[in-house]
């Protein structure tokens, strides 16, 4: 009984339905360019690093896997040449990981091969005497059955099973082999190869560990081949993290259907476009933050430690920045101040016209940025 993508007859040939894909591409397409026309207003470099290291953490994070940021934020910046205002210690772990994207990226132009593959599970996992459960680094996985399950031990549900041991060498080399052949040709559009890449290498499973973490890596390397410069400014696997759940059910349901693969593309694309409308946003508040400064320059000479600390929050919005204002008792806490004293900041920060009240009064008056005209 054919239970699995890849036990169907014409796996590992894929389809998808053209009227429901191509609008999200051209879509992506335009974003892609836009991000790289904003993105020469401001560091670059800067940007990289953050965005490296957010799609490294994230990318660990879906696994459950929790890394040193300042570790790894050390080790790809001096890759970068990126100067560290706070340095630290760097591990093994953090220079794996590090390595692994950087030659996914600046490397993007070598060929995929499997002593590359190999590389990378060796870097992602170095040696440790305290592992309790060493990892076979840079070998493929062994040959028991090689299940994604849940559940209690005495009833677990299987959600994915990969391809068997025996004959996974070929599999891969099949693989290898697209990969290499597609990124030059015309007829496969560059970020569907990605996305197929992607499906195709976490179904095979080819490790016994670091497979998720693995394919997410070999899908920044096509992106980065399909477009030279934007992958460094932005973070998919944040995107992906963000949506843990939903993307081991659609992967679950691709893998357990048949290669009408249109659903998993979707999911992919949409999840893509969310990536760039990201960045776009971190990039306009990157700039509309460097224009207030310059605007208020002569100011921000005046302002007290904890002004500026407050400023900056709200600078740089998100979940922390309060989007709706901060209000007096709020500014309090931030800025770790009296109550007096908070009056006393707000009052100042509104007489020369820094911050701006927004509607509404007395107790649950609310402050936000003056950005002026």
């Amino acid at each position: 009984m054919t239970q699995w993508i890849w036990q169907q007859p014409d796996w590992p040939v894929f389809h998808w339905q053209g009227e429901s894909v191509l609008p999200l591409l051209r879509q992506l397409q335009r974003k892609s360019g836009v991000l790289i026309g904003r993105s020469e207003m401001q560091d670059e470099d800067r940007q990289t690093l953050d965005a490296l290291l957010s799609n490294i953490l994230a990318s660990s994070a879906i696994e459950e896997e929790r890394l040193n940021a300042q570790s790894v934020r050390s080790s790809l910046a001096r890759r970068l040449g990126v100067d560290d205002e706070t340095p630290f210690p760097v591990s093994e772990r953090s220079e794996g990981v590090a390595s692994i994207m950087l030659d996914a990226i600046d490397n993007r132009h070598e060929p995929l091969s499997l002593p590359r593959l190999l590389q990378w599970h060796r870097w992602l996992f170095p040696h440790d005497p305290w592992a309790m459960h060493a990892v076979r680094a840079g070998e493929l996985r062994g040959g028991e059955p090689m299940q994604v399950v849940s559940g209690r031990i005495d009833n677990p549900v299987v959600h994915f099973e990969a391809p068997p041991r025996e004959g996974l060498d070929a599999r891969l080399d099949a693989f290898i082999l697209w990969f290499n052949q597609s990124q030059n040709d015309p007829l496969v559009d560059p970020i569907l190869r990605a996305a197929i890449a992607h499906l195709w290498f976490v179904t095979l499973h080819p490790f016994d560990d670091g497979n998720g973490r693995l394919t997410r890596a070999l899908t920044d390397l096509a992106l980065a081949q399909a477009d030279n410069q934007s992958v460094r400014l932005y973070a998919m696997s944040v995107s992906i993290l963000e949506q843990r759940s939903q993307y081991y059910q659609i992967l679950e349901q691709t893998q357990k259907g048949e290669t009408d693969i249109t659903g998993w593309l979707i999911w992919f694309l949409q999840t893509l476009d969310v990536t760039l409308e990201n960045a776009l946003s971190g990039i306009d508040s990157t700039l509309a933050k460097s224009r207030f400064w310059k605007q208020n320059d002569a100011l921000r000479h005046e302002l007290s430690a904890e002004q500026l600390k407050v400023i900056n929050r709200l600078l740089d919005g998100g979940e922390a920045g309060f989007a709706e204002g901060i209000s007096a008792s709020q500014y309090q806490k931030v800025a770790k101040v009296s109550k007096a004293t908070a009056t006393r900041h707000l009052a100042w920060l509104l007489e020369h016209g820094l911050l701006e009240k927004l509607p509404g009064g007395g107790r649950n008056t609310r402050y936000q940025i003056a950005h002026g005209e």
